[in-house]
Parts: structure tokens; C-alpha cells; sequence
């Protein structure tokens, strides 16, 4: 057995022993990026990325690349135009290993360092770039699949074995507020509740110093979790009314009251061994802590493994539609793009009506969207609508519609996007849908202001805006004030601009459940006033923070205006490495973005 360590510092291992290292500062450099590449690349390109500092880079590839496969002592290995990197079934990757789906997550506890750990080649920017992008790459889904094994352990009642995952992804990211909340459910619930209080309190210490912000109230109840719940009534019936008046009540905006009514209901249905009425009260309950009350998507994600569970034994086929579908869209909103996949891809698998298919549609092409995937998207969004129509799930088809508008807009494709919003909007207005209503009104608003109506742009924000904070909605409040600094920006005010910005991203980012992919938008369109304004400082602060996000949460459009950015703060390699990025994003905006950026576009 061949073992190949990326992770950590390099090695090769055969049965467990290590192997002279491969010749040559920049073989571990083409190793990686052979093995970890989406597709085989060509000698050309190769040699310009690691070795256009050599009299003969081709000739210096080919060196390399017989260098590798002495060492690997695999045949056939490594050759070919584009070079071939199958490697056989007798070869691990720790990289890739710790980063796919597989049955067994113990390989994740054994995941060593940051990738290439050690290796820096100032000579080749352009690997470098794609090296920077690349570990925050990695780095996420190892963190994602950690998580993932400690809620799927701590759903099956293993809370105990769910701590050694959690810690992990604790010590692999400690100022994301959500692995510190998982990390004291499992404490809790493992029966350790001094430990539990203790992380809560190491966490707010941390969090205060570092970030400057305040935990949120779900991070301390999490030492609580695993409390027992009183019922004045029992029996299925009780369950079933608990269930009902929860929905209502949740519906009617009394989330506090809807969800203790909802717990009951999940405890009352496990005492009388109702499965299935268990799994729907489960997957109601997970469904109200994710999008009826903010900062409880941890305890949510939690709730709907456990629907999951509990529906697949009563053979519930519905009911584990809806729960997976509701982890993949926590999953895309988190902006953990391979688990979101696979979450909907199971969903989808599953449905069999228009309007589960249609729900779960929309949400895969959201996934997609911030992915910049959009054909992908496109297919996604159209088919949801058009299911979403056919079953006359008239929300679902304004949620789907807007969606379709939003990719629309970042094409720019004003006339396409405003066709969308139009029906998307009357559908909203139709169903009095107001606690949805101020993301279609922004992005109506971004399309008065591309189409040069300042006037018309400026009411639509401010209408956003208002409703936004009535509903104490972060993600509708991040992206109206993002509109507004744009609208002053436009008149010049940059003073006013940047204070709308930051009070945007504040917004968008108290909760620990944010939307990723807005706060990105929102960095982008910061970073780009700054830049129009002859801001440096404030600038390379804010892309910094955007490259690290856009890279972690796989939203390639975004990581390749990130590249942009640091070019036209002085990168040179920059543009380059946005080019080559940007190559398979099927975006005409940013196509004609990249085609146009040149010398006379650096303002700085």
C-alpha cells in the first residue's frame, strides 16, 4: 500500500515506511497540484505555473514528472498530454481520503496539518494562488465532515463518541461560534455538563477577544442540552395536538411558544413509541430552528439527523425528504458546498411529488448559484418553478423565482432578471408573504440601479431596508444596507457608503448561522467602493477576509473577484490567476470583466 501525505508535511509511506522524498524543491508543488486538480492538466500549463523561471520549462516538467514516478514506482503513472494522474486502488491520498464521503469518519481524527505544509515557491505566484485557495479549501471540508460525524453520532445517541469530532473541528477553526456550540451540546448530552459550561465560557472569552463580538444566546442553552420536558398530558393524541399547535403557532409568529410546543410533541411521540409521528414532529421542529428563529441552526441540524433516523425506521418516505432537503439548504447557507450536494442528491432521490422535488430543486440551484455553477443552476431553478407551478405551491415558486432573478442579475441579464422579479414579486404580494419580501424588493432595487434609475433604486432599498429590520432578518438586512452604500457610492458620498457597508457586514454577521454567500457579496461590493475611492488600506483589509471566506465556502465567482481585487492593489500575478479561474465560470458579466481589466483599470 502506497500512502501519499499532503496534509501536514509531505511524505510517501509504502506499507508504512517512509520513502526518499522526491528531487527537487518544486516536486512535492506538482504533486499536489496534479493529484488534487478537477481535471488532468496540460504540460503547457503546467510548466508556466511552476516553472517559467527555467531556461527549458517543459524540459523541467518532464524532469519533475520522471522524478515522481521513480519515487511512486507506479507505472504509467504521471504521463500523457494532459498529464494523467490515476494512480489505482492500491494508492491513498490522505487529502483526498479525508474529503470524500465514506462510511468510516475515523481517518478525520488522524487529518494532519495544512496542505503542502512548509511549501513556498516566491518564484511561481500563480501556485501560489491557487495553493492559498486550495488549503482553505481543504481545511473547510475536513471541518464540514467532522461536523458532520459529530451531529449524525450525536442524532444516533452516541453523544460521548460525537466530543472527539466536535474538538476537532473546534481546534481546526475556534472562532467559527458553531463548532463551539456542537462541541457543548455533545458535552451535555454525554452527561459532562461542567465541561460543557466551561467550553461555553472559553468560547465567549475567545470569540470577545478575537472578533470583538457577542455569543449568542443558543451558545450557552447548548450546556443544557438533553434536558427532560414535562407533560401535563401523555398518549398519542397529546403528541398530535402539541404538533398542531405548534405549527400554528409558529406560523402565526410566536416562535417561542411554537417550539416549546414542538419539543413536546417530539417527547410525548418517543414515549408512546409513535415513530412516525415522532419523525414529523422531529422535522417540524428541525424546520422552526432554521428558519423561523436565527442562531439555532446547530440544534436544528441536530434535530433533523435525528428525523432522519426515526423516519427511515418507520419507513416515513416524506418526512426524510423534507429533512434532508432542510440540511442541505443549512449546509448551503453555511456554504459547505460537498455536503449540501450530497444531502440534496439524497433528497432528490427520494422525492417523488411536484412539490417535494420542486422545494428541493430550489435549494440545489441556490447551492449552484453561489457556487457560480450556473448552468447548473439555471436547470435547477427552471424545473423548480415550473413543478412548484404545476402543484400551485405558489411560495415555492416565488422562492424559486427569485433565486432564477439573482443568477439573472449577476450575468447581467437585466431583462431576464426583471421578468423573474416581476412574477416572483405579484406571487409575493398574492400570498402576503411580507417576512420574505425585502430580498426580491433588493434585488429589484440592484436592477433600478444598474439600469441607471438612482431614484427608483434609492426607494426600493429604503423600503428593504425598514422591513428588513422589522423582521430582524440578518440576511435581508445585510443585502439592503449593501444596496444603500452602493446608492451613495454612486453619489459620491463615500464617507456614507463605507459606514453602510460595515453596518451591512455587522448585521449580516451576528449570528453564527449567516448566510456566507451574502456576506461575500457584501465584502465585494466594499472592497470595489474602496478601490473606486482610492481606499488601499481599507481595501486589502476587506480582501483578505473575502479570499479566505470565498475559497472556504467554494463560491468561485467570488474567489475569482477576490483575485481581481489584489491585482488592483499591485498583484501582478493576480489577474492571471483570476483568468485561470474564472475560465470555467459561465458568467458573461465576469467574462467581460476579465477581458476588459487591463493596465488602464488599476486605479491605484
Amino acid at each position: 500500500m502506497l500512502t501519499i501525505r499532503l496534509l501536514g508535511p509531505p511524505a510517501i509511506e509504502r506499507d508504512g515506511r517512509p520513502l526518499r522524498p522526491p528531487r527537487g524543491r518544486k516536486a512535492w508543488a506538482l504533486l499536489g497540484y496534479l493529484l488534487l486538480a478537477e481535471r488532468p492538466p496540460g504540460r503547457k500549463h503546467l510548466a508556466e505555473l511552476l516553472f517559467a523561471d527555467a531556461d527549458d520549462p517543459l524540459g523541467a516538467l518532464r524532469w519533475t514528472l520522471a522524478e515522481l514516478r521513480r519515487v511512486l514506482g507506479v507505472p504509467g503513472v504521471l504521463g500523457g498530454d494532459p498529464v494523467v494522474t490515476v494512480l489505482g486502488g492500491d494508492v491513498v491520498v490522505d487529502a483526498l481520503l479525508v474529503t470524500q464521503d465514506s462510511a468510516d469518519p475515523a481517518p478525520l481524527l488522524e487529518a494532519g496539518g495544512e496542505l503542502l505544509e512548509g511549501i513556498h515557491l516566491s518564484s511561481s505566484l500563480g501556485f501560489e494562488s491557487w495553493l492559498l485557495v486550495a488549503r482553505h479549501r481543504i481545511s473547510a471540508r475536513v471541518e464540514a465532515r467532522l461536523r458532520q460525524a459529530a451531529v449524525a453520532l450525536l442524532a444516533a445517541g452516541q453523544a460521548a463518541d460525537a466530543v472527539a469530532y466536535a474538538s476537532q473541528a473546534v481546534a481546526r477553526n475556534p472562532l467559527e461560534e458553531g463548532n463551539h456550540e456542537l462541541l457543548i451540546r455533545s458535552l451535555a448530552v454525554a452527561g459532562n455538563r461542567m465541561a460543557a459550561r466551561r467550553q461555553a465560557a472559553v468560547c465567549e472569552d475567545l470569540l470577545r477577544r478575537e472578533l470583538g463580538v457577542e455569543t449568542s444566546p443558543a451558545l450557552r442553552e447548548a450546556a443544557t442540552a438533553g434536558s427532560a420536558t414535562a407533560l401535563p398530558l401523555s398518549g398519542r393524541p397529546a403528541a398530535a395536538s402539541q404538533l398542531e399547535a405548534g405549527r400554528a403557532a409558529i406560523v402565526a409568529g410566536a416562535v417561542d411558544a411554537g417550539l416549546q410546543c414542538l419539543r413536546r410533541a417530539v417527547a410525548e411521540a418517543a414515549r408512546c413509541e409513535d415513530a412516525a409521528l415522532q419523525g414529523r414532529a422531529l422535522v417540524c421542529l428541525g424546520g422552526a430552528l432554521v428558519h423561523a428563529v436565527r442562531g439555532r441552526d446547530e440544534e436544528g441540524a441536530i434535530v433533523l439527523h435525528q428525523a432522519i433516523v426515526v423516519a427511515t425506521r418507520a419507513g416515513e418516505r416524506a418526512t426524510a425528504v423534507t429533512a434532508h432537503r432542510e440540511l442541505g439548504f443549512v449546509e448551503v447557507q453555511a456554504g459547505r458546498r460537498k455536503t449540501a450536494a450530497r444531502w440534496l442528491a439524497q433528497a432528490t432521490a427520494l422525492a417523488e411529488t411536484d412539490e417535494e422535488l420542486a422545494a428541493v430543486l430550489g435549494v440545489r440551484g441556490m447551492n449552484a448559484s453561489d457556487a457560480g455553477d450556473y448552468p447548473a443552476a439555471f436547470a435547477y431553478i427552471e424545473e423548480s418553478v415550473e413543478r412548484a407551478g404545476r402543484c400551485a405551491d405558489h411560495r415555492q415558486q416565488a422562492w424559486s423565482l427569485s433565486i432564477l432573478a439573482r443568477a439573472h442579475l449577476l450575468r447581467g441579464e437585466r431583462s431576464q432578471a426583471a421578468a423573474a422579479l416581476e412574477r416572483c414579486l405579484e406571487l409575493v404580494h398574492q400570498q402576503r408573504w411580507m417576512a420574505f419580501l425585502p430580498w426580491p424588493q433588493t434585488l429589484r432595487a440592484e436592477l433600478h440601479l444598474a439600469g441607471g434609475d438612482a431614484d427608483g433604486a434609492a426607494d426600493a432599498f429604503e423600503q428593504a431596508w425598514v422591513q428588513a429590520c422589522q423582521l430582524n432578518d440578518p440576511c435581508w438586512e445585510g443585502m439592503a444596507g449593501r444596496g444603500l452604500g452602493l446608492l451613495y457610492a454612486g453619489r459620491g458620498d463615500h464617507d456614507s457608503a463605507a459606514k453602510w457597508f460595515d453596518e451591512a457586514a455587522r448585521r449580516g454577521n451576528r449570528v453564527p448561522d449567516r448566510y456566507q454567500w451574502i456576506r461575500g457579496y457584501v465584502l465585494d461590493a466594499a472592497i470595489s467602493t474602496a478601490l473606486d475611492h482610492g481606499d488601499e488600506e481599507r481595501a486589502r483589509s476587506l480582501v483578505t477576509t473575502l479570499s479566505a471566506l470565498a475559497a472556504r465556502c467554494d463560491m468561485g465567482e467570488l474567489v475569482v473577484r477576490a483575485h481581481l481585487h489584489r491585482w488592483r492593489l499591485g498583484e501582478e500575478t493576480a489577474l492571471a490567476s483570476a483568468r485561470l479561474l474564472g475560465a470555467d465560470i459561465d458568467n458573461p458579466a465576469l467574462t467581460r470583466l476579465l477581458d476588459e481589466s487591463g493596465p488602464a483599470r488599476r486605479p491605484l
